[in-house]
């Protein structure tokens, strides 16, 4: 077995007992409330993870996971979104408060395969208010030495409709997001920014489950929710 799939095994192992010892010797169920009012539309507030597989419709092969769960320690509750290769090996993972739904936290595994915490400067991914932009921005280190990546999504309202989840009728929000990337040179003093635009799709009692780009060349679907045994035994195939 790969090294990196024998971590992977043993950081969901010990996650899990935590979570399990926690529900068994609480008198109450672990499930939370968030403050903003468009809480619906945004992912279920669960201690129990859940295992979204998304894939690319417009190219078939392209797939995704997100792990998704909430926990609770000093600072209250909050959620996490791990995503996650088709393999099994960690991209990045967001933390969100679930009061305001505002991101706390910004990991990121660079270049060496190492987990890094990337610098906020902006905080909003999900609105609070439909009728307002939000703004996420991150800083963390690029592809090439001596050059940082700032990371920037700017979310729009477009409209509320019903949509197809699993093959079942619910209301969702779109946005469209403008995303930028800039890779910068502190050394050197240059910057080069790419941009692109994306739909997001949040559906109610579900969360994320759909993103394409313009044309739908790239297009992302929610396919199938997996339980945690069900996702170990797919990647480690």
């Amino acid at each position: 077995m790969k090294k990196w799939l024998l971590v992977v095994f043993l950081l969901i192992g010990g996650i899990s007992t935590v979570l399990f010892f926690n529900g068994f010797f609480s008198a109450k169920p672990f499930s939370y409330e968030s403050q903003n009012p468009n809480a619906t539309y945004f992912y279920p507030l669960d201690t129990v993870p859940k295992i979204y597989h998304y894939r690319d419709i417009a190219n078939g092969l392209d797939e995704e996971f997100h792990r998704i769960y909430t926990v609770e320690d000093a600072l209250g509750p909050h959620l996490i979104v791990e995503v996650y290769a088709p393999d099994g090996r960690l991209r990045e993972a967001i933390n969100y408060n679930i009061d305001s739904l505002v991101v706390q936290d910004h990991m990121v595994v660079n270049r060496f395969q190492s987990k890094e915490k990337a610098l906020l400067y902006k905080n909003q991914l999900f609105p609070f208010e439909l009728n307002k932009e939000t703004w996420f921005a991150s800083k963390f280190s690029g592809v090439v030495d001596s050059t940082v990546i700032l990371h920037e999504v700017l979310r729009n309202f477009q409209s509320k409709k019903t949509t197809s989840v699993l093959k079942k009728s619910v209301q969702a929000l779109y946005f469209k997001d403008l995303i930028r990337r800039t890779v910068l040179n502190p050394f050197t003093r240059t910057e080069k920014e790419v941009q692109g635009q994306q739909t997001s799709v949040f559906a109610e009692g579900y969360g994320l489950v759909a993103w394409y780009n313009r044309n739908k060349s790239i297009h992302y679907r929610l396919e199938r929710t997996l339980s945690q045994k069900e996702w170990v035994k797919i990647i480690s195939r």
